[in-house]
């Protein structure tokens, strides 16, 4: 390798950020974006140059903190490129849909919003290539800071209240992480030398009890991030009162981290441990299935429904992971990004409806699709994908995890199952709401369809989610050998088929 790709590709919009503060006026939006389209073009020659099933590619090893043995180390292999992938590309797509929309939600200016977009970006991005402990702790707090001000500072009348929330959650789990990245530096000290390089802690075998307390840190942040039932109370609050543009960030990457975590840490570093505890997450993984899928049917915000759907379906990811086969763990890993897609959309045009209508109430809403039909026909299309329509990109990976989890888990398997009636409930319930029937007299006077550049925001997504769904064998052939690499490490093997003869035989 001749270049530090991996570090280009995580310092260009943090660059960019930093260029906003020269640039004013109309200018600044147009760096910003450019700025996020170069690091969507460097994420592509990256992707072109990934060579599947190689392990980990386009590592990056420098000494960074010897007395703590921390390095400043980035790699990706297959999981790591998926979420890089999903990052920047809904990262310009939310720049050109917030284009106008970020002026009208503050008294901050539209610049404030495309720099901390991009910090977020930079920031996200050292999360999911980062192979150093210590530099994924320190920049899966810094996360947190430009999300705080994108909610506190953009926001509905409550963002305060949530963006305070958001933080008070997240900085809980941070904290209890923290101490877990601490027991592992006294863990490698004890074997030897200590270290914060995955691939030297990847090789102790940390097991027992210390390993199983070690665990618990970890899962405890993951799981507030990813957000699981009980942790999950900070994001309906979150994602009602963010910009819609934030939402999509949050959900579609910040989130993400979690499960990404999940697999990369838990199951990395603590195999014995994320066996032993498996019962209890995948019991509260089929929790957070349900319970996210019912309590958006009674939902009468379209912020706060989109937000338990997510509940809803990261709960699949987490049962796909600690299902423990190689065909949920693929899903899942694959459903983290038609997830991102997805609910993407779902965000990006609820919060078009809000803006033109005024309130995010879905009483407030009716008829809509005989004033706006392309914005009704893409928010079926992206509701669809959500309740996973075959032909959809959502549809193959939850089809993945839900199959993987029959084979070890039926009967978890089949409440899980449950959730895609409940869903073809709560999307369907939503668009009869807001977009059939008579047209109410606010609906007609204030609304209007999709502008021409909310369709290009949009159109990205749309066609991922068709491609992806009608040929996901690139995305799956990026991801499988990644996914079989962990289930070996955790020590597990697929299933066997049970066949029985004919005739008794």
């Amino acid at each position: 390798m001749t270049l530090p790709w991996l570090t280009i590709l995580a310092l260009v919009p943090l660059v960019g950020a930093l260029a906003l503060i020269l640039v004013k006026g109309k200018a600044a939006k147009q760096v910003g974006l450019g700025f996020s389209i170069l690091t969507l073009v460097i994420a592509v020659v990256v992707a072109l140059q990934y060579s599947n099933g190689g392990g980990m590619q386009f590592v990056e090893q420098h000494k960074w903190i010897g007395a703590f043995g921390a390095h400043y180390a980035l790699g990706v292999d297959g999981l790591g490129l998926t979420l890089v992938l999903l990052t920047v590309v809904l990262v310009p797509v939310v720049l050109v849909a917030s284009w106008n929309s970020a002026d009208q939600a503050s008294r901050w200016t539209s610049r404030a919003f495309f720099a901390l977009v991009l910090v977020l970006e930079s920031f996200s991005l050292y999360v999911f290539t980062a192979t150093d402990v210590l530099l994924f702790y320190i920049f899966f707090e810094a996360t947190l800071i430009p999300m705080y001000f994108l909610i506190g500072s953009f926001g509905g009348p409550r963002r305060s209240y949530a963006a305070i929330k958001f933080l008070l959650f997240s900085l809980a789990g941070g904290l209890i992480m923290l101490a877990a990245v601490v027991g592992l530096y006294v863990v490698s000290a004890r074997a030897g030398q200590p270290t914060y390089l995955l691939s030297d802690l990847m090789n102790l075998n940390i097991s027992g009890n210390t390993g199983r307390w070690l665990f618990l840190g970890f899962m405890f942040a993951f799981a507030v991030k990813a957000p699981m039932v009980p942790f999950h109370t900070w994001l309906p609050d979150a994602a009602e009162q963010s910009p819609a543009g934030a939402s999509v960030l949050l959900v579609g990457v910040l989130d993400k981290i979690g499960t990404f975590g999940m697999i990369r840490f838990c199951l990395g570093l603590f195999p014995e441990a994320s066996t032993w505890a498996t019962p209890v997450v995948v019991i509260l993984a089929v929790i957070s299935i349900l319970y996210g899928a019912i309590v958006a049917i009674g939902q009468k915000d379209l912020m706060r429904l989109i937000a338990f759907t997510s509940i809803s379906h990261f709960g699949v990811m987490v049962l796909g992971i600690f299902a423990f086969t190689s065909q949920s763990l693929t899903g899942s890993t694959f459903y983290m990004i038609n997830h991102g897609f997805t609910t993407g959309a779902l965000f990006l045009l609820a919060g078009y409806m809000i803006r033109q209508r005024g309130s995010q109430a879905i009483a407030d809403f009716g008829g809509v699709q005989k004033v706006a039909p392309v914005l009704a026909g893409l928010l079926l299309f992206s509701g669809l994908s959500s309740l996973a329509l075959p032909g959809l990109s959502s549809f193959v990976s939850e089809f993945m995890v839900l199959a993987g989890t029959f084979s070890r888990y039926p009967v978890y398997g089949v409440l899980a199952t449950l959730a895609t009636v409940l869903a073809a409930l709560y999307i369907l319930i939503m668009y009869q709401r807001t977009m059939t029937g008579p047209v109410t007299p606010m609906v007609e006077a204030k609304m209007t369809d999709i502008t021409a550049r909310e369709r290009w925001a949009l159109a990205p997504l749309v066609l991922l989610i068709l491609f992806l769904g009608i040929f996901p064998k690139p995305m799956l052939n990026l991801i499988e050998p990644a996914m079989q690499t962990t289930i070996q490490h955790v020590g597990v093997s697929d299933p066997t088929p049970k066949i029985t003869a004919e005739g008794g035989k």
